[in-house]
Order: C-alpha cells, then sequence, then structure tokens
C-alpha cells in the first residue's frame, strides 16, 4: 500500500516543474488534540468494538507492521537500519496508544519523509541527465515487493528505482510518446509527488498511524480527520456533485470500487468496478497524473459543479499492462433518488415456440426518502413501496414468476430489506443482529398477507452487499425462491459514527446473521446456481480485505419454510448447463474469467526489453480478443480489430429494439445472466406445477 494512497487529507494541488535545490522538511510532531483522540480512539476500539480485543503484545506487533506496510509496503524506500530505532513499537504500540504518546511513530514517519523526499529527487535528477536507457536487455521489474526483506545498502534501492524509472520510461514509450513527452510527463509526475509530500501536516500522520491501529482490526473501523468527518456529512445529504463512483487505494493507483446505481458513471457506462484511475482532465485542458496521489486530491479533482466534465484516463480491469489506457469522459451531476429507484420489465422466454412472460425487477440499492417520511407524507418513496407498485403492474400483465435483480446493489437502508422481505413472506422473522455483548436483537415482518407469492428468483453477485445479503439469505431460508448468480460481497458487519474530541471514529458494533443461524460476514450467501463473472472474488469482496470479520453462527429462530428449492436443484442445473454450453455470452463469460485470472496470476513481473514486453502484451491480447470474437462469430456481431474495442463497443441494442425477441443476438454480455436466470425461474416454476399435479 503507498503512502501517497492512502494519505486522506486534501491539499492544494501544486506540480513542481523544476526543483532546483533540495527540499528539506521540518520534523511533524503530534498535537495535544491527536494525543487526545489517539486515547478515546483505544478506549472506543477496547470497550465498544464488536470484537473481543486483546491490547497485548501481538496486537502491537500487528499494528507496528500494519503502519510499516501503510508507510512503505513495497519496501522501497526505508533501510532496514532506519527502522531499527522503532522497533521497540513491536512491544509498545499498545502502551504508547493507550497513553497517547504518539513521538516516536510520529518520528518514524519523519525518516520515511525524508528518505522519500530524497529519493524522488534522485529520480529528478535522473531525468535532469536525460534519459538514455537500453531497451533492448533482459531485465525485469518485479511487481509485488511486499514480502522482499528490507534492504541494507542504499545501492539495492538504487537499483530497485532504476528499474522502476526504466519500466516508468517504456510504458510511456509503448504509448507511442518521444522522449522529450517522456521526461515531462515523468518529471511532472515525480514533482507532483515531492511537492505533495512537502505539504504534508500533522493531521495527515496522525490519520496514517490511526489507519494502521483500526485496520489491524477489522478493515470497516476507521477514524476520521474533522475536515473528513465534514466531507463525510455533505456525501451521505448528497450535495456534493461528481460521478457516483466509490473510489479506493489500491498501490500508487487510485481503483474504482463501486459504482452508484443511477450515478452519471453508471449511466455513461465506461467505468466498471477495479478500473485504475490514472489521469484526470477537466473539459478543457491537460491531463493531470494521478499515479501516487492521495485519494482525496484524486476525489477533488474529479468532483465539480453540476453538468461539467471530467475526463478519466483509465486503465481497465482486465488490463494487463498500464499502457493500455483509453480517455472516456463523464458529465459531473447529482445522484437523485428517482435514478436509484426500483424499476420493472417483462421479458418473454420462449419454449416450444410460446412466449412466457417474466418480470423483471432491477433494485439498485435499498433506499427510503427520510425527508418525505419525516414530514408524513403518505406517498414517500422507498424500496419495498416501489418494487410492491412494479409487482403489482406486473401481475397485471400476467407474468408467470418474477426475477429480484440485485447485481451491484450495495445495501442501504437495512429496514427497507427487512420490508422487502415481508412482501414475499406472511410474517416471520428476517434477521438476527448480535451485539459485543452477545446480545440478539431479532427483526421480522409483523403484515400479514404477502404481496407476492409466485415463483421467485433472486439474483445477486459479488458487488451484492449488505442489505442485499440480509433479503437473499432470508429467500434462502425460507425456501421462497431460488437464489442465482455469483456469491455475494460478505459485507455482514454493523457500523456507527461516534464523535471524539477530535474527529470521529466509524466502529464495527455488531454483526448480521441470517435466520439460519449463518453469518453473512466474509463468506456472503452462496447461490443455489452458480454463474461465471468478471469480477475476481480474490480482489473484490470481503474476504479480500485484510484482518476481515471471520464468518460464524449463533442459534437459528423458528420459522416456516415456504417450500424446498433443493430438491429441484438437480433437474435445475441440468438444463442450466445445458443452456449454456449453448449460449455465447456464458461461454464467454466462463473462459474470460478463467482468462483474467490466469493472466493475473502470471503477472508478477514485467519485462524492461520493449521488444518482449510488446509480445507479451500482443500474446495477452490476442487471447482476449480471441474470446471475444468467438462470442461475436456466435451471435453474428461483427468482429473487433482490436481487443480494447470491445470495451468501448458494448453491442447495445438500438433504440427501439424490442425486449424478449432474439436477446442473445445484440445484448451485451451483462445482460446474459438476467436472460439466464428468468430461463431458470420458469424451469422452477414448471417443476413446482408438475410437483403439485402429482401428488393431487
Amino acid at each position: 500500500m503507498s503512502l501517497f494512497a492512502t494519505l486522506s487529507r486534501s491539499v492544494t494541488l501544486a506540480v513542481m516543474l523544476v526543483v532546483t535545490s533540495p527540499a528539506v522538511m521540518a520534523q511533524i510532531a503530534p498535537t495535544d488534540e491527536q494525543r487526545q483522540a489517539a486515547v478515546e480512539i483505544a478506549d472506543a476500539l477496547r470497550y465498544g468494538h464488536y470484537a473481543n480485543i486483546t491490547f497485548d503484545e501481538q496486537w502491537s506487533q500487528e499494528a507496528f507492521q500494519r503502519y510499516l506496510d501503510i508507510l512503505d509496503g513495497q519496501r522501497a524506500y526505508l533501510l532496514s537500519r532506519d527502522i531499527e530505532p522503532y522497533r521497540h513499537l513491536e512491544d509498545d504500540m499498545a502502551d504508547a496508544l493507550f497513553e497517547g504518546d504518539l513521538e516516536d511513530a510520529f518520528k518514524l514517519y519523519d525518516q520515511l519523509s525524508e528518505r522519500h523526499i530524497a529519493r524522488t529527487e534522485w529520480l529528478l535528477a535522473r531525468l535532469d541527465e536525460g534519459l538514455a536507457f537500453d531497451f533492448d536487455s533482459d531485465e525485469r521489474l518485479e511487481l509485488d515487493r511486499e514480502d522482499t526483506p528490507w534492504a541494507t545498502r542504499e545501492s539495492e534501492l538504487d537499483e530497485l528505482w532504476r528499474k522502476r524509472l526504466k519500466n516508468d520510461a517504456l510504458t510511456l514509450a509503448l504509448t507511442d510518446q518521444d522522449n522529450e513527452q517522456i521526461e515531462d510527463n515523468l518529471r511532472q509526475r515525480y514533482a507532483g509527488q515531492l511537492s505533495r509530500l512537502q505539504q504534508t501536516e500533522s493531521e495527515d500522520v496522525f490519520g496514517l498511524l490511526m489507519a494502521a491501529v483500526t485496520s489491524t482490526i477489522d478493515p470497516h473501523t476507521g477514524y476520521l480527520s474533522p475536515r473528513q468527518s465534514e466531507s463525510f456529512d455533505i456525501q451521505m445529504s448528497l450535495s456534493l456533485e461528481g460521478i457516483g463512483a466509490l473510489l479506493q487505494a489500491d498501490g500508487e493507483y487510485v481503483k474504482v470500487a463501486s459504482l452508484v446505481p443511477g450515478g452519471p458513471a453508471d449511466r455513461a457506462d465506461v467505468l466498471e468496478p477495479a478500473d485504475r484511475i490514472i489521469a484526470v482532465g477537466q473539459e478543457n485542458g491537460e491531463m493531470v497524473n494521478v499515479v501516487g496521489m492521495r485519494l482525496d486530491n484524486v476525489v477533488d479533482l474529479i468532483r465539480g459543479p453540476k453538468g461539467s466534465v471530467v475526463r478519466l484516463d483509465i486503465v481497465p480491469a482486465q488490463a494487463v499492462d498500464m499502457t493500455r489506457s483509453h480517455i472516456v469522459e463523464i458529465t459531473r451531476d447529482t445522484v437523485s433518488l428517482e435514478d436509484q429507484a426500483a424499476h420493472g420489465e417483462v421479458i418473454n422466454v420462449e419454449r416450444d415456440g410460446e412466449p412466457h412472460p417474466i418480470g423483471i425487477i432491477n433494485v439498485p440499492t435499498f433506499y427510503v426518502d427520510f425527508d418525505a417520511w419525516q414530514a408524513g407524507e403518505e406517498e414517500y418513496r422507498s424500496t419495498t413501496r416501489d418494487v410492491a407498485r412494479e409487482i403489482e403492474r406486473l401481475k397485471e400483465e400476467g407474468v408467470e414468476g418474477i426475477v429480484l435483480d440485485l447485481r451491484n446493489n450495495g445495501g442501504g437502508a437495512l429496514q427497507e430489506a427487512n420490508s422487502l422481505i415481508g412482501l414475499f413472506i406472511d410474517r416471520g422473522p428476517t434477521v438476527q443482529v448480535r451485539d459485543a455483548q452477545g446480545r440478539i436483537q431479532l427483526y421480522g415482518d409483523t403484515d400479514a398477507g404477502t404481496t407476492y407469492d409466485g415463483p421467485l428468483t433472486v439474483l445477486v453477485n459479488r458487488l451484492s452487499a449488505s442489505a442485499s445479503e440480509i433479503f437473499a439469505g432470508a429467500i434462502q431460508d425460507y425456501g421462497r425462491g431460488l437464489v442465482v448468480g455469483s456469491s455475494t460481497f460478505g459485507k455482514g458487519t454493523v457500523q456507527t459514527l461516534n464523535d471524539l474530541s477530535h474527529g470521529q471514529i466509524k466502529l464495527t458494533r455488531a454483526k448480521f446473521y441470517r435466520i439460519s443461524g449463518e453469518s453473512t460476514q466474509n463468506r456472503g450467501v452462496d447461490p443455489d446456481i452458480a454463474f461465471p463473472s468478471l469480477i475476481d472474488p480474490e480482489r473484490i469482496g470481503e474476504s479480500s480485505l485484510d484482518n476481515a470479520l471471520g464468518w460464524d453462527t449463533v442459534q437459528n429462530v423458528q420459522y416456516r419454510r415456504y417450500g424446498s428449492p433443493e430438491d429441484f436443484l438437480g433437474a435445475l442445473n441440468t438444463q442450466h448447463e445445458k443452456r449454456a454450453k449453448e449460449n455465447p455470452n456464458f461461454r464467454y463469460l466462463e473462459r474470460q474469467s478463467t482468462l483474467a485470472r490466469q493472466l493475473r496470476e502470471q503477472h508478477t513481473s514485467v519485462s524492461l526489453n520493449r521488444e518482449q514486453r510488446q509480445r507479451e502484451l500482443e500474446a495477452q491480447e490476442a487471447e482476449q480478443l480471441s474470446l471475444e470474437n468467438q462470442r461475436r462469430r456466435s451471435l453474428n456481431l461483427p468482429e473487433l480489430d482490436e481487443w480494447m474495442d470491445a470495451r468501448l463497443d458494448s453491442s447495445e441494442p438500438e433504440e427501439g429494439t424490442e425486449t424478449g425477441e432474439n436477446e442473445d443476438e445484440d445484448m451485451p454480455v451483462d445482460r446474459a445472466p438476467v436472460l439466464e436466470a428468468a430461463e431458470i425461474l420458469l424451469d422452477y416454476a414448471h417443476l413446482q406445477k408438475a410437483q403439485r399435479m402429482a401428488k393431487r
């Protein structure tokens, strides 16, 4: 993890184009407010966190190691002798935290800062000498140094950075930039990093240290500085304009974690989870390189007035090399409730030449218009109310079953998940919430009757999280319907935001449990019928996060099952697998998922030989292009000349195309799962009907 990517305070962006003398940076010391806040954070973790934390030497070792990982996770700046004076923190970190003794942790940061400044000036000096790299050698650069021992000599790091500089230059050369352009771009990048480093203040270092402390316990507990708290409040009120994307640090890069349903990026259909952003520009003017830039600075560049355009230079998630970037444009906007509202459609599944209407309800998030609700408005909007209206409309259209599409639904209001379950069951428990003391609160539906009692399927993917998992788990436990797709995110914890004398702390206070007693934490909800997915669970999901709380169980509660879908899974899987083998989009998803995983596993180093690097890239992209064109040939679509064209051409149907006819011929890949979910639902409905007839 990179220092610049994890710092979380916004400062004015200044790009230094020329450095004429060595930078000098005064030592940074903790303030009295930060010392007091550290003590309050320690007490909050000890007495308020869900986990029973023992602040002993083992915890101190983990927290100290975490701090080192945040400061210099790639072992690229510090020498082993730089760390030795602070090794006592491996035993003393807990005591230092409870006593508000932050001086040595700050001094370790100062040591890192000194090394970082010197190294950045070293890079700028190499650029001033002019690039004279030989791209004909057989050198390779290792990409992941997290497990590499700390260097003992400066010459070791000189060699590492010589290769890194060479790789940076080669990466730009492969995009057809000449030496002058390469030198200018790299000088801007390194000088910008130096400028940002020189602007570091005490609150930045305190934030890093508290990030190490809290992330040692779990990834959702964290400290918010006073400025972050203010930004969080603004974000919660939806009064900031942006692109509607949740971003996170990924080494030196900023990665798209998820898209806000109905937001500008989602509507533009140009970003995907795990895409990396390497430069940001406004509608006009130069792009600003953001590699190594602090996350909050990148966010500030992306935000802007409603209606204005931001340009992003992105490297697609499926790309295996940073040279494969392209620029997208997104118009900034706010996200309205209407954009996130549940909406339905009818598709026709053909069997023996006869159309069978199936209802599809897309639920992007679990929402409620709190302002309208508090004002006493009778027709306030909410997920449950909107879904109920869609159900009534679909029933009037004579659908034979309903698919609830929760893909990419990251959760939202717990009470909405609870009440939405109530549309499909006649009273009963829905979810258990256990606190740190072991007390369990049971939520449930108390309304008599159901809105819909027909065949039901829930479609999920890796980005279905939190409230989505509560809903899917309850439907599965009740036997009320099928769950299909891929395993969900695994976010099964509850956080609260608590004020400190200086800033706030977001604290994990409870865990969700299904009515069967199983937690949704870490494992998520496993589907009854699994679909292939391009989302890598090793990169996205709770289980991919460091120190995520584990899965466990509590006592199940009493509830009655509405059916036994498991009785039909053998037949349903057989029919599904037959269709999947014949469906070009499903074959593509399966093969592309396997290929992407293989390429990532192989991509542990990069060649610094230009011809070899080019050959490796071309071979990898040829495989990806071959898969895409196999899919397109099967669908009678025009083939592509380059793999990147697949990202820019989603083969969307032309406006006016009637849904339900020849879907496979003109729909994009991400449409395939919902169509197959409808097929499975129809199979399920027919099997249920046959079973009822046999019992008569």
